[in-house]
């Protein structure tokens, strides 16, 4: 049986009272209080997640662009250094290995962000495609921790926190989808105004010992605010409310991307790149919506969606009582004929049959 693995914020969460759950392989904090207050403060305030599970892969050389082209499904030639761009990593056929968020950090310096439990099948993805491309691929995930900051004050915050200095960018005119460069406590920092909470907020790279440090610093900053400790509960139903994907659930290697509404990921009309049929493949497969339904009874991943003659549509890859909005939303891959907005569906929930609509993702925006 193979060791749990905690993150170096290990000692953090359990002084803070946390729940760990496993994910990816490593015990993660669940939460911390509770889910809803965890969610609200997020939506209203902000939360700190410790996010070092993901794994980091660096990509340097003179032909780290096009390799990216090649190994990804997006042109990443055209990320402008200091942007950063959601892309897919599809395999031959066109499923989908994993999603991953690429920043252009210099032209021949490229960092990969990707999911945990995937790390080695990108790792072996990316380390297959090199080939004779004049490219680095390095797996820098244990070198370094990740700490996603979310919500309406997450700027004001990190503005406030002793010890970030030298920030490349003023903080206010950092854009969404791109990154700036700081320092903490002397060494390199990665502000990223990235997240998956549909709120605005950073994700910070910072060397893995100093982690539990720019932890406490930022807390402190946060406290007059509202700040709070967040678990993966609460990170959960925030990027189901803003219409996430969370692999293995909306994305598995045996979806392809126009399935998941992420067509427009692919670059179709790029020379050459693994995965290219997944550009006109997948015709007639169940394809990803939203549903909504009344009520205090939520459809959960699982559970099938059924039509007014009680056959089989679909089955729903995630799904939670919503607590910024207050009634049942889901994701669910169904067929084409039953996804257009509007359509009337049943959720079989447990035996009972809970009218629900078809809605268009995401469930949530935030107010700019």
């Amino acid at each position: 049986m193979t060791e749990p693995r905690y993150t170096s914020l290990r000692e953090r969460h359990e002084a803070l009272g946390a729940s760990f759950t496993d994910f990816g392989g490593w015990q993660m904090p669940v939460r911390y209080t509770s889910d809803l207050a965890e969610h609200h403060a997020v939506r209203q305030a902000a939360g700190i997640f410790d996010i070092s599970h993901m794994a980091e892969f660096t990509v340097r050389g003179a032909d780290a662009a096009a390799f990216l082209d090649y190994a990804l499904a997006g042109r990443l030639s055209a990320l402008a250094v200091g942007k950063a761009k959601y892309s897919l990593l599809l395999a031959e056929h066109g499923g989908i290995i994993d999603d991953v968020i690429v920043y252009r950090l210099q032209d021949d310096d490229f960092l990969i962000i990707s999911n945990a439990g995937n790390r080695d099948a990108v790792a072996e993805a990316l380390a297959q495609r090199a080939g004779d491309f004049d490219v680095e691929v390095a797996d820098v995930s244990d070198d370094y921790a990740l700490i996603a900051v979310q919500g309406p004050a997450a700027e004001q915050i990190l503005a406030a926190t002793a010890g970030i200095d030298e920030v490349s960018i003023p903080w206010s005119d950092q854009k969404y989808y791109a990154w700036a460069s700081a320092t903490y406590a002397g060494k390199p920092l990665l502000l990223a105004r990235t997240g998956y909470t549909g709120e605005d907020g950073f994700e910070l790279l910072v060397d893995a010992r100093d982690a539990g440090s720019l932890w406490d610093a930022v807390l402190a900053a946060g406290e007059e605010h509202g700040l709070v400790p967040a678990g993966l509960a609460a990170r959960d139903t925030l990027r189901l409310e803003a219409g996430m994907p969370l692999y293995g659930h909306e994305l598995t290697l045996e979806t392809q991307p126009a399935q998941a509404g992420l067509g427009r990921v692919v670059a179709a009309d790029k020379d050459r790149f693994v995965g290219q049929d997944s550009a006109t493949s997948g015709e007639g497969a169940r394809v990803l919506v939203g549903l909504t339904a009344e009520g205090r009874r939520a459809g959960r991943a699982g559970y099938l969606v059924r039509d007014a003659d009680g056959a089989e549509i679909g089955e729903i890859t995630s799904g939670a009582l919503s607590p910024t909005l207050g009634h049942p939303i889901a994701m669910a891959y169904v067929d084409a004929g039953s996804s257009a907005e509007g359509t009337g569906v049943f959720l079989d929930v447990r035996g009972t049959l809970v009218p629900a609509t078809v809605t268009t993702l995401p469930f949530y925006r935030r107010k700019k």
